[in-house]
């Protein structure tokens, strides 16, 4: 019972340490990534279509991303959707290819995005936390109903306390190298 209690938290707290890799992934650090563009959505045949499913997104170079739009109809919706996405990116078209230079960041903008990060980070502890509290209720709700000993009952918490404690600083690394990726110039 124990096992399963721990299980299920190890798994969620795995799915949210992924998502903060994915809300890191989107966070410029001034080399082109594909991951950029991932959540921005263009209207296509009236409903809102991820810009991946529309299109082939590439790096060109270190600074420059490329996106080939399948349909050549769909490459000025395609340049609002990026202008109009909020990462301050502004799209070059030549022909069906969409060439997309990325301006150097600045230190007051690094800063800004470092700032960010530490909110994202922050909410995926907090989210990391209130996983080790239901699991706790769990555990607690399992003695109550007397399927475990008091003991066990402590020796559960103890377990879900360590695998919250490896999950939090998975985090903090995470945060961390990304830190460190931001600053370099």
């Amino acid at each position: 019972m124990i096992n399963e209690v721990k299980n299920d938290a190890q798994t969620r707290m795995n799915k949210t340490v992924g998502a903060f890799k994915s809300q890191l992934a989107k966070v410029r650090t001034g080399r082109a990534h594909p991951s950029l563009l991932d959540g921005i959505m263009v209207p296509y045949y009236g409903s809102n279509t991820p810009l991946r499913q529309v299109s082939n997104i590439s790096t060109e170079d270190s600074r420059t991303l490329t996106v080939t739009v399948f349909d050549a109809t769909l490459i000025t919706a395609v340049e609002k959707a990026i202008m109009g996405s909020n990462l301050g990116l502004n799209p070059m078209s030549a022909g069906t290819v969409i060439r997309i230079p990325l301006p150097p960041l600045t230190e007051e903008r690094r800063k800004d995005l470092i700032k960010v990060v530490r909110g994202e980070a922050e909410n995926s502890r907090v989210a990391i936390r209130n996983i080790r509290r239901d699991a706790n209720g769990d555990l607690k709700g399992l003695e109550k109903d007397k399927d475990i000993s008091e003991d066990d009952l402590r020796v559960g918490e103890e377990i879900v306390q360590k695998v919250t404690n490896e999950n939090v600083k998975q985090i903090d690394e995470l945060l961390a190298v990304k830190e460190k990726e931001l600053m370099e110039v």
